[in-house]
């Protein structure tokens, strides 16, 4: 019997408690869950690719999830998920304005290789307006992000912020 594996990529800069979510609940849709964390240099990342990944090993670790594994990639998509036998991509959705992006990406997936499925997920109410964007910005300016990502995570954040400054560019 062939095992299904499926796809979550992201560029979890930082991953958080949303991303934690969609996590928990997509390995259990697929017989193998990889989170594929991936280099996107438009996004202006605050942690390194290898911090990214070692961040998100640690937060899937903590989750003691035996079917889930973490891999960097920097491909196309559809060529990353061909590469890992995998037949479903896996994405979060939080609002209506992830859904447009989400649906655009999803068609040209689909035209790129229509074997791998997307399946789309709706974050939990309560985890719904978290982004890392967000959560980044927060920091940034001082707030408190302890609701939004784990505390290890958080002491992250807030280290980094602090070595590069409150208003610096990350």
């Amino acid at each position: 019997m062939n095992k299904r594996i499926g796809v979550y990529p992201g560029t979890f800069d930082p991953i958080t408690r949303g991303h934690a979510d969609i996590i928990r609940r997509g390995a259990k849709l697929v017989d193998w869950l990889i989170i594929g964390v991936t280099t996107n240099p438009s996004k202006n990342p605050m942690f390194s690719n290898e911090e990214r990944l070692d961040m998100v090993r640690r937060e899937v670790a903590d989750m003691h999830l035996d079917n889930v594994e973490v891999v960097g990639f920097n491909a196309l998509l559809m060529k990353f998920a061909k590469a890992q036998n995998a037949s479903v991509i896996v994405r979060g959705l939080r609002a209506v304005a992830d859904f447009e992006y989400e649906y655009q990406m999803a068609g040209m997936n689909q035209q790129l290789d229509d074997d791998i499925e997307t399946v789309f997920l709706m974050a939990d109410v309560s985890l719904q307006p978290i982004a890392s964007k967000l959560v980044k910005e927060i920091a940034v300016y001082g707030g408190d992000i302890s609701p939004f990502v784990s505390e290890a995570v958080c002491d992250d954040v807030v280290a980094r912020v602090e070595k590069t400054g409150r208003k610096g560019d990350y």
